[in-house]
């Protein structure tokens, strides 16, 4: 008999469930599961707007730019207000910084809160004119004291002080990949009930295999190691193995890819620009935090990503994470 591919996946684990259980093994109060709920919500209202912008006219820009002076999409400003009214009133927030505000918005309510937000609301807006993959990437912070209204030096921790992250992939399908301090899991949206089920469990970056993702148009920027380093990829020389060149231009995307199929994703610091374009607090240490659980690394290329303490808040690093010998092999050719 012929499978009913549009019955729910009855048989797998739900997030809500996955959630409870990590509690349970960490022995942990109600509130980060509740926090990690609210943005799976997030995530599924996300996938909806994503879905019919096209339809109702929210594609294209703005005619604005935001704190990066980067133009602002319909898109931007319609996933930042989401992630604004999820967390409206919820206690256990004290606050959130996200790439869309020069500042942090404190959470109403959120006062004596004990988990603070990092978000980069919607990555790789533009491709949503070509139909193109697109995430959320967020970290979760606890206060170091929690009375009292969060401050900017509140959110001021580098990502070893992460007690979960992740990042929610909007594609042919919708998924929300997260750790809570333990194993990586994977979750897809069965968009007919609206729900994610494990699909994904435990996962691990491969070793040996896979691609290798940077935008090669911006070689003339770079200085003369990072052109010869990125040439090894490209030739076949280095030490890791072969690489294809892969890259989608929407960082979750090319992380989603490089977690899965193994290999490097690279954004390196320019001459004029050594800090480089991705943010620290919003997409890498997430993104790092995330890879490492699931066995793989993410440097600076000098340093490791999760050591890396902010001093500000949009504080822009270079980033190259993935599998762990390729990250290595970019370190021996940087230093």
């Amino acid at each position: 008999m012929a499978r009913n591919h549009s019955a729910p996946m009855t048989n797998r684990l739900t997030l809500s469930e996955q959630f409870f259980r990590d509690q349970a093994q960490n022995s942990a109060s109600g509130g980060l599961s509740s926090v990690l709920n609210r943005i799976s919500l997030a995530a599924r209202m996300l996938a909806a707007e994503i879905m019919r912008a096209g339809f109702v006219g929210k594609l294209g820009y703005t005619g604005t730019t935001n704190v990066q002076d980067e133009n602002v999409r319909a898109l931007d400003v319609i996933s930042n207000d989401v992630i604004l009214q999820v967390f409206e009133n919820i206690p256990m927030v004290a606050g959130i910084a996200s790439e869309e505000m020069e500042d942090v918005h404190l959470s109403p309510g959120g006062e004596n809160g004990k988990y603070l937000l990092t978000v980069d609301p919607l990555d790789g807006s533009g491709n949503v004119d070509v139909a193109g993959q697109m995430g959320t990437i967020f970290g979760i912070h606890r206060r170091a004291q929690t009375s009292g209204r969060a401050t900017l030096a509140d959110f001021l921790q580098p990502g070893t002080n992460l007690v979960a992250a992740g990042y929610v992939l909007y594609g042919p399908c919708t998924m929300m990949v997260y750790s809570a301090g333990g194993p990586v899991h994977g979750f897809t949206l069965d968009r007919s009930i609206g729900t994610f089920f494990l699909t994904h469990p435990d996962l691990r970056i491969p070793e040996g295999t896979g691609s290798y993702s940077v935008n090669e148009s911006n070689e003339g920027k770079w200085d003369g190691k990072t052109q010869a380093m990125v040439a090894a990829f490209r030739t076949q020389q280095t030490q890791c193995g072969k690489r294809a060149a892969r890259y989608a231009g929407a960082l979750v995307g090319d992380f989603h890819r490089t977690l899965l199929k193994g290999g490097i994703y690279m954004y390196p610091g320019e001459v004029k620009k050594p800090e480089g374009k991705l943010r620290l607090l919003y997409e890498n240490a997430p993104l790092a935090f995330v890879c490492e659980k699931a066995g793989g690394l993410a440097t600076d290329g000098r340093q490791r990503i999760l050591d890396i303490r902010p001093g500000k808040l949009h504080q822009r690093t270079p980033l190259y994470i993935g599998s762990k010998g390729d990250v290595e092999e970019v370190g021996r050719r940087l230093a």
